[in-house]
């Protein structure tokens, strides 16, 4: 079931080899064993053990160990990988008073661990010596029907952890399962109580969410569960809201920042709406700028095929032009309009080198400096519009832009 060959794989079934030989019980354990068992392939592999925090850094060197997460019994074990095996301590937790983390745990067996965790697919356990899967919570089963179920009580589980209400649609729109009835309803109950998870924390589950195949039902799912409004004011609204989930659909490769400024751009309030899902999801300045910049592009690159190069030039050279070409290519994919122009910018990008799409000026202000003129205010519209005549193969010579720039700054506006 799994191919143990990769870094982090080999450090995994190493560690809890050494943990067995050491006299304790060691499995793989959650989302690994999930998409294994689903034919995906793994990205973390997760140990969890009956060994203390303390015999895990025991077993395994105090220099070889990491101690980040150990109130809750979790210790990072360095391998052959780039990162630490996170190696967690079978454990049980207490009450949740701030309804994110538990106020305190107790160590405990393999069966408590897996009926605290949230979902029944994510407490499984697998056992890589006897090649066999552990389960306590009837994950396997809900793996078959496809279905997304709380472990326990769901209102109880939901209460404990507001993250979890985001991370069920994650899993559900990525793995293409329905939420089932009575935990979706519990959902529904808590949905306005999300925001006391962190801006980060929501942000985090937003991306992988809107940066996966599944974005256009992430965004579905948000609605029907409630949990839309407090995450996304404004796109509830009916005609924007089937626009988003045509645009999530639309976006290929998925791309997070192109998704959201397709939707946000589509918005007539799109930039108090970019101020505020910055806020709300704590986006880095460079991510509000890509939205930034991909809103205020867009029109343009839509149009590329028609307009002037020197206007679509300076476009494709922007350090977020991924992002806006993704934005605008999504939004006319959405309304059926054509893509010839966004079709136009991905040409240009794969096939003119740097060179030759970004040339260096035929004129700059030291140049006009040097042949005494004075700065002044005029400058900038001189040299852009020598620019633009290069790029647009009007003047090929420095003689013809500082021609070109002299004739502007001796003709300022407003001289009669």
């Amino acid at each position: 079931m799994f191919d143990f060959t990769s870094p982090p794989a080999a450090d995994a079934l190493r560690i809890i080899r050494q943990l067995r030989q050491a006299g304790f019980v060691a499995y793989l354990a959650g989302g690994c064993v999930r998409d294994a068992l689903l034919g995906l392939t793994p990205k973390d592999f997760d140990v969890a053990t009956d060994a203390t925090p303390d015999k895990v850094r025991e077993i395994f060197g105090h220099r070889r160990t990491l101690a980040f997460g150990a109130s809750f019994g979790v210790i990072g074990v360095q391998g052959a990988a780039a990162k630490p095996t996170e190696v967690a301590t079978f454990r049980s937790d207490g009450s949740y008073s701030d309804g994110r983390r538990p106020d305190h745990v107790r160590y405990g067996t393999a069966e408590e661990d897996a009926v605290r965790r949230d979902y029944t697919i994510n407490g499984l356990f697998y056992d890589p010596i006897a090649e066999s899967v552990v389960d306590f919570v009837d994950g396997r089963r809900d793996l078959a029907r496809r279905v997304i179920r709380a472990i326990g009580d769901p209102e109880a589980r939901i209460a404990e952890d507001k993250l979890r209400m985001l991370r069920a649609v994650r899993f559900a729109a990525f793995l293409g399962f329905s939420i089932d009835p009575p935990t979706a309803d519990a959902i529904r109950h808590f949905a306005p109580q999300v925001t006391v998870t962190s801006g980060e924390r929501i942000g985090a589950e937003m991306r992988r969410m809107l940066g996966s195949h599944g974005a256009a039902t992430a965004i579905e799912l948000l609605r029907d569960t409630h949990l839309l409004h407090p995450i996304w004011p404004g796109l509830e609204d009916p005609a924007l809201f089937g626009l988003a989930v045509r645009i999530a659909g639309a976006v290929q490769p998925p791309d997070f920042l192109g998704c959201v400024a397709a939707i946000v751009g589509s918005s007539p309030s799109a930039v108090s709406m970019i101020e505020d899902l910055a806020e709300r999801w704590r986006l880095s300045c460079d991510e509000r700028d890509g939205l930034e910049h991909a809103t205020r592009d867009r029109d343009t690159l839509v149009a590329a095929d028609t307009l002037p190069w020197s206007v679509v030039q300076p476009k494709l050279i922007a350090p977020h032009r991924g992002t806006a070409i993704a934005a605008a290519q999504a939004w006319s994919i959405a309304l059926g309009r054509p893509t010839a122009g966004t079709d136009f910018c991905h040409e240009r990008l794969a096939s003119w080198p740097l060179e030759r799409l970004d040339p260096p000026p035929l004129v700059t202000g030291q140049s006009l400096i040097d042949l005494g003129h004075r700065p002044g205010p005029h400058f900038k519209r001189a040299l852009a519009a020598a620019r633009a005549a290069q790029l647009d193969g009007k003047i090929s010579t420095a003689a013809e832009a500082i021609e070109l720039a002299r004739s502007i700054l001796a003709n300022p506006p407003g001289r009669n």
